[in-house]
């Protein structure tokens, strides 16, 4: 990736907010959030062990209803071997997007290569780095990083293109979660713990596991170009609207741009980013216009 494109071409999730080396970071009760790309740690306690004791009371699982098949890619890992998900039919697979000045993935890593070493005849975790692909001295560092860390899972360098195939990688560390037919059954962005992964690893295997499994259709939550099929969105009120008069709201949302740099409608930045006050501030105008008879659509154009 191109220093042009660190800079300018990525999505508004690339939030660089470190300058000399000084990354800023905010408390959130016992958790942090660090940003220097949107790096998201939820707990800063100590990396656990991973257990298969069961629990008193079982765990919610979720995963995506009807679930599409993974974006397809395949690159040379560090090692120059070739690394695609297809190559791996019947196991479950982890695509871990990282980097290595991200604390959270470096918190996270010995947690996934615990994952690899005790179900590695049934999972495979792919991790994608976001260092600057383009920089040797990136390459370097992530490769050295590998070795020191005993990485026991392929590592490759993850471009701008193979970013934006899984466009919705809000936050670093992001996994998405694939069965065992190569299909995304789940995302999870920022650090999770070790027991959320292996229920799911063990649930997707047909193993036992002390949970219960819920399904939901992914309207933005896995894949931003799902964002379409949402009928509500993160703080957008639709209250005093008809059902005709919400769904034109929608229509507008999700064929508007955002204005704010991140390259995605307003219904997709308001999936991103709930943070974002261009997006909040462009939807509850849309919907002020469309309650009030102000709004003005273009006309349909004939072909």
């Amino acid at each position: 990736m191109s220093e042009t494109e660190r800079n300018g071409g990525m999505r508004k999730s690339t939030i660089i907010l470190a300058s000399a080396g000084l990354v800023g970071f905010v408390l959130l009760g016992a958790g942090a959030v660090w940003t220097a790309r949107t790096v998201v740690a939820y707990t800063t306690s100590a990396t656990k062990k991973i257990v298969s004791t069961p629990t008193a009371t079982a765990a919610v699982i979720k995963f995506v209803r009807d679930p599409a098949p993974a974006p397809a890619f395949q690159v040379n890992d560090l090692a120059g071997q070739a690394v695609s998900p297809a190559a791996f039919p019947g196991k479950v697979v982890l695509l871990s997007f990282w980097a290595t000045w991200c604390p959270p993935c470096r918190r996270e890593i010995p947690e996934l290569i615990q994952l690899q070493a005790k179900y590695k005849d049934r999972l495979q975790v792919i991790g994608l780095s976001e260092d600057d692909n383009d920089a040797p001295a990136d390459v370097q560092k992530v490769r050295d990083f590998a070795a020191k860390f005993g990485m026991n899972y392929p590592v490759v360098m993850a471009d701008k293109k193979l970013i934006d195939e899984y466009g919705g990688v809000p936050a670093l560390p992001t996994v998405f979660i694939l069965d065992t037919k190569g299909r995304v059954v789940q995302k999870h962005a920022g650090f999770e713990s070790t027991d959320v992964y292996e229920n799911e690893v063990r649930s997707l295997l047909g193993l036992p596991v002390n949970a219960k499994v819920e399904t939901f259709e992914d309207t933005g939550q896995v894949f931003l170009t799902n964002a379409s099929k949402a009928t509500e969105l993160p703080d957008v009120d639709f209250t005093g609207l008809s059902a005709d008069q919400k769904r034109e709201a929608l229509k507008r949302m999700n064929s508007e741009s955002c204005t704010c740099g991140c390259d995605l409608t307003i219904a997709e930045c308001r999936m991103n980013d709930t943070s974002c006050d261009v997006s909040k501030t462009m939807a509850a105008k849309i919907v002020k216009e469309i309650a009030t008879g102000k709004s003005h659509p273009e006309k349909a154009v004939q072909p």
